[in-house]
C-alpha cells in the first residue's frame, strides 16, 4: 500500500455489506501484492456484523467510508470513486482472494494497452482454483449477460498473456479513469447486477476497448454476498438486464426484445423440467413461488423505469464514437446463448 503519496496510480474500491467473515482473504491478499503504488478504499453498506470495526483494528491502511444503510453495488461504488486518486480504478468484490502478482499483471496490460478502457482479470473459483468464474462477459439477445467460460477448466483452455473481451466483470475489473470521465461509473438506478453490462456497453459506445490480463488471477466465491439464487437476485436481474437493452441496443435489436425473451422463458421452463443448470438451482432453492414472483416484479419495475431508461438512452447514444452495426458485430461475436445462460452447458 502507497501511504507515502498523495495520488497513487490505482484506486481499488471494495463495496461491502455483511461480509467481515470474506475480509481478511481479501484485504490479507492486498497487504501481499507485489505492486504497491495503490490505495484502498472500502465502502460499508450499512453492515450489523462488525465489519467496520474489524477493519478499522486490523487494516488501518484501509479507507473506510460507513454509510448509514445499503445503497447497492452500484452506489456503493459511485460513493467511493468519489474519493479515489487513482489512474486506474479497480472494483473487487469482498469474496474474493487475489494472488500476489495480480494488481502487477492488469496495471501492465492497462498500462501497455491505452486504447483499453476496461481491463479483466481471470476470474477463477475459490474451492477449485481451476475452475473458472468469469472470463469476460457475454450477452444473450435479451440483454441477459454472464461470465464467459464459466464452470470450464482454465488448463484445457489456450489463451495468451492478453485476449480481447467485450468487457469484464465488476467482480473484479480495471476501468481507465479517462474512460470514466467520458462514461460516467455505475448507474444508481440498477442498485445491484448488470450495472457493469451497461457500464460496458457504454465504454464499447464509446469506443473503448476491452481485454483480459490472462495472468491477473482472482478467486471468487460466487454469489458469496447475494445469494445464488434469492428473490431479490432474480428481482434485480430481471428488473435490470431490460434496462441494460433500453440504454444500450441499437434499435433493430432492441424491438426483437419480446420475442427473445419469450424464448428464455421457453428455455428456462425446460432446464426447470429437467432439473439442469439454473433449473436445478430453482428447484433446491426453497423459494420457488417467491422467485417466480420476483421474475413478475423484475419485469413490471422494468416497465415502470422505461422514462428514465430511454432519456439515459438518448444522453448514451448522444455520445457514442461506433455505430449501431459495429455494436450488433460486437454483440454477436460474444453471444451468449440461452442455453449457457441457464443451463452451464458449452457451446
Amino acid at each position: 500500500m502507497n501511504e507515502l503519496m498523495n495520488s497513487p496510480r490505482v484506486s481499488i474500491i471494495i463495496v461491502n455489506w455483511n461480509g467481515m467473515e470474506y475480509l481478511e482473504n481479501c484485504l490479507g491478499s492486498l497487504k501481499s501484492q507485489t505492486f504497491t503504488d495503490f490505495e484502498v478504499i472500502l465502502v460499508d453498506n450499512g453492515s450489523c456484523d462488525g465489519s467496520v470495526k474489524f477493519v478499522t483494528e486490523r487494516y488501518p491502511w484501509v479507507k473506510i467510508i460507513d454509510l448509514p444503510e445499503n445503497m447497492g453495488f452500484a452506489s456503493g461504488n459511485n460513493v467511493g470513486v468519489a474519493q479515489t486518486k487513482g489512474e486506474y480504478i479497480v472494483t473487487l468484490n469482498n469474496d474474493t482472494e487475489a494472488e500476489p502478482e495480480w494488481l502487477a499483471a492488469i496495471v501492465k496490460v492497462a498500462d501497455d494497452n491505452p486504447q483499453a478502457g476496461m481491463v479483466g482479470s481471470r476470474i477463477c473459483s475459490f474451492a477449485d482454483h481451476d475452475l473458472i468464474d468469469s472470463i469476460g462477459h457475454g450477452v444473450c439477445r435479451d440483454g441477459m449477460s454472464r461470465g464467459r467460460y464459466r464452470l470450464q477448466r482454465w488448463s484445457l483452455l489456450e489463451m495468451g498473456e492478453v485476449e480481447e473481451i467485450f468487457f469484464p466483470s465488476a467482480c473484479v475489473a480495471l476501468y481507465r479513469r479517462k474512460m470514466l470521465d467520458e462514461t460516467g461509473f455505475f448507474d444508481d438506478d440498477f442498485f445491484a447486477y448488470c450495472e457493469d453490462t451497461d457500464l460496458g456497453l457504454r465504454g464499447r459506445l464509446a469506443g473503448w476497448g476491452a481485454l483480459l490480463a490472462t495472468r491477473a488471477v482472482v478467486y471468487h466465491k460466487y454469489s458469496g454476498t447475494g445469494g445464488v439464487f434469492s428473490p431479490m437476485k432474480i428481482y434485480l436481474v430481471e428488473r435490470n438486464h431490460y434496462w441494460v437493452a433500453l440504454k444500450n441496443f441499437p434499435f433493430r435489436l432492441l424491438i426483437l426484445l419480446p420475442f427473445f425473451t419469450i424464448i428464455r422463458y421457453l428455455v428456462q421452463t425446460r432446464v426447470v423440467f429437467y432439473g439442469k443448470g439454473s433449473g436445478r438451482e430453482f428447484l433446491a432453492s426453497g423459494y420457488r413461488w417467491s422467485i417466480v414472483m420476483a421474475v413478475i416484479k423484475g419485469t413490471w419495475g422494468a416497465f415502470h423505469g422505461m422514462p428514465r431508461m430511454l432519456a439515459k438512452r438518448r444522453q448514451v447514444m448522444g455520445t457514442r464514437k461506433i455505430c449501431g452495426r459495429e455494436l450488433i458485430r460486437l454483440l454477436k461475436f460474444y453471444r451468449l446463448s440461452f442455453r449457457e445462460l441457464l443451463d452451464n452447458a458449452a457451446g
